[in-house]
């Protein structure tokens, strides 16, 4: 996503806004605020401490909530959708303040340790599409990715996604999507979110590269590049963990 407010077509995912949605808001003609349905900005949640936190918009860009004082997920660091509007308030240093109507955070993990022989039994290799949107982008230290999938029905174990980096040290910026469905193979496609945390790759000193991502689709092995640079310093912040998806992920 380069920008905020630019979201204009319907996110056509299960996981969309079936889940928690925080500080919903009305409209004045029937009840319903159709334009607060959508997330319209990609995020990354920053716990300062547990009095306060901010929204890192994209590389360069933060934004300072100025409803909600603390964060909804305490101080832990996550990748989320939000709903929010810019306000003529103070903005205390960041670049814009903004009004949250709603936030939910995805799924949100660190790079996987490299098992081997064994990455195929733990990590599976399944197929997956990597799907072209603007939730799936490199930014702030992370790769978020919309991916579609085969999902089964309310019994089905939960999928199991992964990031690994490549062992290679020709290709220090080539990552792999790992996806293991347990055997749920045979269900109804359907969409999932997932970011994961590239602090664990070499630090590209200010220098944007080519990341690699490779996965397993459903036609054969592919790959796309995306443009990457390691995280700059912001305010202090807390480690992530993951975070909970609509769909059945882990």
């Amino acid at each position: 996503m380069k920008g905020l407010f630019s979201f204009n077509k319907m996110f056509a995912s299960v996981m969309m806004v079936a889940g928690l949605m925080m500080f919903q808001s009305c409209s004045d003609d029937d009840g319903y605020n159709y334009a607060m349905v959508f997330p319209n900005a990609l995020v990354t949640v920053k716990p300062i401490d547990n009095k306060s936190f901010f929204l890192q918009l994209d590389d360069s860009t933060t934004l300072l909530p100025v409803n909600v004082t603390s964060s909804p997920y305490g101080d832990r660091e996550v990748r989320a959708l939000v709903n929010c509007q810019l306000v003529n308030e103070p903005s205390e240093g960041y670049d814009k303040a903004v009004h949250i109507n709603w936030i939910d955070s995805i799924l949100t993990k660190t790079i996987a340790p490299d098992l081997d022989l064994n990455n195929d039994s733990v990590y599976g290799n399944d197929p997956v599409e990597i799907v072209n949107d603007w939730v799936t982008i490199a930014e702030d230290g992370y790769l978020t990715l919309r991916f579609r999938t085969r999902w089964g029905g309310q019994n089905s174990k939960p999928h199991y996604v992964n990031l690994l980096a490549s062992q290679d040290p020709n290709n220090p910026y080539e990552v792999e999507f790992r996806h293991n469905a347990y055997g749920d193979v045979y269900g109804k496609p359907a969409d999932g979110l997932v970011a994961f945390k590239l602090d664990a790759l070499p630090d590209t000193q200010g220098k944007t590269v080519k990341l690699k991502l490779k996965w397993k689709s459903f036609s054969g092995n592919k790959s796309v590049d995306f443009n990457y640079c390691t995280r700059k310093s912001t305010p202090a912040t807390a480690e992530i963990a993951a975070e909970r998806s609509v769909l059945k992920l882990q």
